[in-house]
């Protein structure tokens, strides 16, 4: 006599294929289900509001109807960057910004990088209270660093004037129409040598100590070594120091729209953004505003391009 032994009927239902299409399923629908939250928040606060902007660009609000009318959006096509590119109070405050970038961005990263070569050498004593006093500028908010900064730059209040006057030499207008620039720069470069000197000086520490030990076995000095090694090894962190410090540049709003309340040398869109501001929120040319931050956020995205571009091209020619 045979028998027939039967799974119990929990058994087959694990082992279905209904059960065993659904268990398969799951680990494919995790990282989708971790990855939610943020992909809502990045489509919210990022696509929607660059969605927005963009579409604001290609719109003007006109009075249709006569003059009794009601004021409607209307396609302007490429009307609205036209009118940026070629409004003259934009490209002004275009130079304007080049000026204070060609000023502030190689003196910033000029003392970064002979601040971290300074902090890598052997045997320098209080590295780690230099590099805090170092960094702890960048930790400064940029309103709070202009208002510091300002009140040193007020004739009534400057103690650079106070010195000068004392020595006899007369006192400097820092605030100044043609000094304004090195004044901004000058905020600018306080708080940003810090950050990017973490950067390099963690770069330089990444590097292996037997190339420095087998140079000094071949006689170089501390200098040869900093010109012919260290620098060049330094490259990738260059780069992106410089690609942070253009953004930054780009973006600079903070520091002139204090500082011009202690200042007439500062008008109200002495830069880009300063400008993009006043059209949106005081003179209600939101189109126009649109379109001119689109114009800023594309050259800012064709310098990183380029610029990451070099980066990778050097990469691979160097491991080839």
């Amino acid at each position: 006599m045979t028998s027939t032994l039967t799974a119990p009927p929990a058994a087959r239902a694990a082992t279905s294929p209904h059960r065993r299409r659904r268990n398969s399923t799951r680990p494919r629908l995790a990282p989708w289900a971790f990855l939610a939250p943020a992909v809502a928040l990045f489509t919210l606060f990022l696509l929607v509001p660059i969605g927005y902007a963009v579409f604001l660009s290609f719109v003007q609000l006109k009075v249709q109807g006569g003059a009794f009318g009601r004021r409607e959006q209307v396609f302007v096509g490429l009307d609205n960057y036209v009118f940026a590119l070629t409004d003259p109070e934009f490209v002004a405050s275009l130079g304007r910004l080049a000026t204070f970038g060609i000023i502030s961005v190689p003196l910033t990263l000029g003392l970064a990088l002979m601040f971290a070569l300074l902090l890598d050498l052997p045997g320098i004593r209080f590295a780690r209270f230099a590099r805090t006093a170092i960094f702890i500028p960048y930790a400064v908010p940029g309103v709070i660093a202009t208002l510091l900064w300002g009140f040193m730059y007020l004739p009534s209040t400057s103690p650079f004037n106070a010195v000068l006057t004392s020595v006899g030499l007369p006192a400097a207008d820092f605030l100044g129409s043609s000094e304004i620039y090195g004044s901004l720069s000058n905020i600018a470069i306080w708080g940003g040598v810090g950050f990017n000197m973490i950067i390099m000086y963690t770069a330089l520490r990444s590097i292996p100590a037997e190339i420095y030990e087998a140079a000094k076995i071949d006689g170089a000095n501390e200098w040869q070594i900093a010109w012919r090694i260290k620098i060049p090894l330094l490259t990738p962190a260059l780069v992106l120091t410089l690609l942070f410090s253009l953004i930054a540049t780009l973006q600079a709003y903070s520091e002139p729209t204090t500082l011009r309340t202690l200042s007439n040398s500062i008008s109200f869109s002495f830069f880009p953004l300063m400008k993009v501001y006043r059209d949106a929120f005081a003179t209600d040319n939101v189109s126009g505003a649109a379109a001119a931050s689109v114009v800023l956020a594309l050259g800012t995205l064709l310098i990183s391009l380029v610029l990451l571009r070099l980066l990778q091209r050097r990469t691979f020619e160097e491991s080839k």
